[in-house]
């Protein structure tokens, strides 16, 4: 998959750019939740999925950019920081080449973007800058990105199943119709978290231990879930004994990793 060239820029140089970088870390959680889910897949779901990370080295000089963005893959998060692995080669800066492991600040982060069935959610630079191409560039730069994107005004940030639309209809410019209200539901919870009641209830009272037990990272699964924004499986792990004042080995509760991604159902499960 070929991404656009790197997009480089000094803080105020470009306020769209910078607004569509706001929008993007305020909606990053919905990228995060939607990782949380791939992980559960037995058959992946997604095409794609990347953030875009602002670089910097302490000896750039007066003529480069403050920051550099680049594209990053293999995507971790503990609501502090962004793990992965970085996808471009850098034009000006120095100290990080494609490849490497970065470990970078969740405030560093400058976009989002994933596919499923060759749609993109997010994207919110990407869309700024196709907003700015001539039509026939446009769909060059989508042809290159191998994705259908929405119009840039209209980004989608939450995957909502619909029925495939068929062979002829993608002729006939068709696209699937989204439900508003299946669209509403599905940004408070996750379409598999709703569906999963019953069988994790079951599941937990057959392994209590999944309930107690930490990871190779020091978290129980009511951390991830809480930074993940799984309502629905919050609810039943504190429902089966899950204890919400634990900590995790950076110092965050359920409840603040919930707070730091603004997932408000969830935070008000774990206040009781």
């Amino acid at each position: 998959m070929g991404l656009e060239d790197n997009i480089a820029m000094s803080k105020g140089d470009d306020p769209e750019m910078l607004a569509a970088s706001q929008q993007a870390r305020k909606t990053f959680k919905y990228f995060w939740r939607e990782l949380s889910w791939e992980r559960r897949r037995i058959l992946p779901a997604l095409d794609f999925a990347a953030v875009k990370v602002g670089f910097t080295d302490e000896g750039m000089s007066p003529d480069d950019p403050e920051l550099e963005h680049m594209w990053v893959s293999d995507v971790e998060c503990n609501g502090r920081e962004l793990m992965g692995t970085l996808n471009n080669d850098p034009e000006w800066v120095t100290s990080v080449k494609a490849g490497d492991p970065i470990c970078e600040p969740l405030s560093a982060l400058s976009d989002w973007i994933f596919s499923i069935r060759g749609r993109a959610y997010g994207g919110f630079t990407v869309n700024l800058i196709r907003s700015r191409l001539p039509a026939s560039q446009r769909r060059a730069h989508d042809k290159a990105w191998g994705m259908e994107f929405s119009e840039p005004d209209e980004i989608e940030v939450v995957y909502v199943p619909t029925e495939p639309v068929g062979f002829l209809g993608r002729l006939l410019g068709k696209k699937p119709v989204i439900d508003p209200e299946e669209r509403k539901l599905n940004m408070l919870e996750h379409p598999m978290c709703i569906n999963m009641g019953d069988s994790l209830r079951e599941a937990l009272q057959q392994s209590k231990e999944m309930v107690y037990e930490t990871d190779d990272e020091g978290w129980t699964m009511l951390h991830r879930e809480s930074l993940a924004g799984n309502g629905v499986v919050v609810k039943i792990l504190l429902e089966e004994g899950a204890d919400p004042t634990l900590k995790t080995p950076e110092g965050d509760t359920p409840f603040t990793l919930a707070k730091r991604f603004g997932w408000r159902h969830v935070m008000k499960l774990l206040e009781k």
